[in-house]
């Protein structure tokens, strides 16, 4: 039985060489940006949503939809929808990055976004309901 000796290797590489291959220091910036544009946009447009909720506390179904069938309170409205779910969506995109690794990386991400897609697309359907059931409703208080 002989037990011949392995050769040890002594790897001379620098920090950055071994960094290397673990991807850019620069592949998640433009995400870094996404996420702090769309909280900085979601600061005002929150705002705006409580004031309104608290203007309109104890306000009867047909006042809240003619509120909403508004041009600025739909686009708002709809604005916050859309960027909430867009800040979800890149945050947990952060979470499943860090966490989630192997096979199930790939589901993981396209399971998410898929629910989070859903989720924005009813909010977006709410609003747009709300908008159409209210000018439908001045048109018939009009008329």
């Amino acid at each position: 039985m002989s037990n011949p000796k392995k050769p040890h290797v002594t790897v001379m590489r620098s920090q950055l060489s071994r960094a290397r291959g673990l991807g850019s220091g620069q592949a998640g910036v433009g995400h870094w940006w996404a996420e702090r544009a769309s909280a900085v946009a979601l600061v005002p447009l929150s705002g705006w949503f409580v004031i309104q909720v608290f203007r309109l506390a104890g306000a009867s179904q047909p006042e809240v939809a003619k509120w909403g069938a508004r041009p600025l309170n739909t686009t708002m409205m709809l604005s916050l929808v859309i960027l909430t779910f867009y800040h979800t969506q890149l945050g947990l995109q952060v979470i499943i990055d860090d966490y989630v690794h192997g096979k199930a990386h790939l589901p993981a991400g396209l399971l998410m976004k898929g629910i989070v897609f859903l989720l924005g697309l009813f909010g977006t359907v709410s609003v747009l309901k709300l908008a159409l059931a209210g000018s439908s409703r001045g048109r018939i208080a009009a008329g």
